[in-house]
């Protein structure tokens, strides 16, 4: 068996090997699948700054492109356990073993885990090291076979080669069929459980009037007053969407408070549900980035859940942990100064979508997400900073993070191609705990700041539309947009990187007039 073949039997028994792992995780808990738990750990142990430039460099491709790097780890060292086995199969069995120890051992040790996270790694392992055992086994006989029939050619003088490694063929075949199968399936899998659940939520006690029409309706290109649920901005460092069933889904209150309780998912639904329209926004929205979003939540008042446990006297932070022990530290004081804070259930109209939190989240206005939109949550303890760290804290981001006034140009796109004569300059800006956006501005190749049409003041707490009218002439112009709060105050000119609280800077881009 040539290097080539004895590689190639390597990886197509480690990847049937992985896609066995994965079908049994969609079918138990999606983040315990070998691949997914490995790429985890990488995300946990990047630094800071490798992460930001990676947010920054590929966006929403992150987390394919991590676990792409990972799968080819993996194919690397499958294609040398295969090169092991040809001279001898339990070298490489044994690389195959220390391959699957690895997510194994991510999987059980990670926050929450259980016995059974061990399952899809260890299904892995029989799978994988069988398939190689099989696919060794068939190189060894058409290598035989090759040499023997050879060897029956030159004493009759034939010259072919004939179909002596059909059987391999065949055995490469079925395991590479085996394999796409599984990985299908648990993809599939996946999918179907984490669609969206259908759920009948309680209105709100005093529903909010519609939204106003927003100025996408006018103008092509500007971002909806309303993100719909499917285009929301997405960043946390999940790999996979966790599965929670309502129905066994609790809330615990805890830590330094007078008794500590605990709501089921109908015990929050059974309280008075309010409805608030808030802008969200990550840490990591670089000057001009794409993840802000404004939707319509429905919850119960953060306080109100506080109150019942009664808040003590030390506690300076709620650390909130979601269903697989990630913790998010949130500022207590900023928690409960009066903004709407809530424990969210519901987002533009329906429960809230898997990916961004079903079935609670948290949400707190005027604060970056890192620090305030804790997803799946199922604790929050009343603790101090000095007590407990969460892991945002732990990698040295800013305890308090407001999210800093910004307005960003939707359209036109940067080196975008215009005609001359009339053209809309247009997009959002938000200016939350600063008396909201008072005025927005646009600056031409470095001319005046000229005041631009503003669309529905929905309040404080969510972003606001704006649009210009520009007569352009021929050439190329810089674009510059501003916003100026309530206050009077415009937003900072200084550049900032997203670390450690938040990104700062105006938002300038090129386009070319014809």
């Amino acid at each position: 068996m040539n290097r080539l073949l004895a590689a190639l039997t390597g990886v197509l028994a480690t990847l049937a090997g992985v896609a066995a792992g994965h079908l049994v995780a969609s079918l138990l808990e999606p983040a315990t699948s070998p691949v997914l738990a490995v790429g985890s750990q990488v995300i946990d142990l990047t630094p800071t700054p490798v992460k930001e430039w990676a947010i920054s460099q590929f966006g929403d491709r992150d987390k394919p492109i991590l676990v792409g790097s990972v799968l080819v780890g993996v194919v690397l060292l499958s294609a040398l356990a295969g090169l092991l086995a040809r001279k001898r199969f339990a070298y490489g069995a044994a690389l195959l073993v220390l391959l699957v120890a690895v997510p194994a051992t991510v999987a059980v040790t990670r926050p929450g885990a259980g016995a059974s996270a061990v399952v899809p790694s260890l299904v892995a392992l029989v799978v994988g090291v069988a398939a190689l055992w099989w696919l060794a086994r068939s190189a060894a006989r058409s290598a035989s076979g090759s040499d023997a029939a050879r060897a029956g050619r030159a004493a009759h003088g034939a010259d072919g080669s004939g179909p002596s490694r059909r059987g391999l063929l065949v055995a490469l075949g079925v395991v590479a069929g085996a394999a796409a199968v599984m990985g299908g399936a648990g993809r599939w899998i996946a999918s179907y459980r984490s669609r969206a659940v259908d759920i009948d939520l309680p209105a709100a006690a005093e529903p909010l009037p519609p939204l106003p029409k927003g100025l996408e309706e006018r103008f092509s290109g500007i971002t909806p007053l309303r993100v719909p649920n499917d285009e929301f901005y997405r960043v946390d460092t999940r790999l996979d969407v966790p599965i929670v069933d309502h129905e066994s889904w609790t809330l615990t209150i805890d830590g330094d408070v007078d008794q500590e309780v605990t709501f089921t998912f109908d015990d929050i639904l059974a309280m008075d549900l309010v409805e608030k329209d808030i802008t969200l926004t990550c840490v990591s929205n670089s000057v001009g980035g794409k993840y802000v979003g404004g939707a319509r939540w429905l919850g119960v008042p953060l306080n109100e859940l506080l109150d019942r446990a009664g808040v003590g006297s030390r506690a300076d932070q709620i650390l909130s942990t979601d269903v697989d022990g990630m913790k998010i530290s949130t500022p207590l004081a900023l928690a409960t100064d009066g903004r709407d804070a809530l424990l969210a259930v519901g987002m533009n109209g329906e429960p809230l979508p898997r990916e961004h939190g079903f079935p609670a989240r948290m949400v707190i206005p005027g604060l970056y997400g890192f620090i305030s939109a804790t997803k799946w949550v199922t604790r929050m303890t009343l603790t101090t900073y000095d007590e407990q760290q969460a892991y945002w804290t732990d990698r040295e981001w800013a305890t308090d993070a407001p999210i800093k006034p910004s307005s960003r140009i939707d359209t036109p796109r940067a080196l975008a191609q215009l005609d001359a004569g009339e053209n809309v300059i247009g997009g959002v800006a938000w200016a939350q705990g600063n008396g909201g956006v008072g005025r927005v501005q646009v600056r031409i190749d470095g001319g005046p700041w000229e005041d631009t049409e503003l669309g529905a003041d929905v309040n404080n707490d969510y972003w606001r539309q704006w649009f210009l009218r520009w007569d352009a002439t021929p050439g190329q112009h810089r674009i510059a947009s501003r916003v100026i709060d309530g206050d009077g105050d415009p937003q900072t000119a200084v550049r900032a990187n997203p670390f450690p609280e938040g990104s700062s800077g105006i938002q300038e881009l090129i386009v070319t007039v014809s």
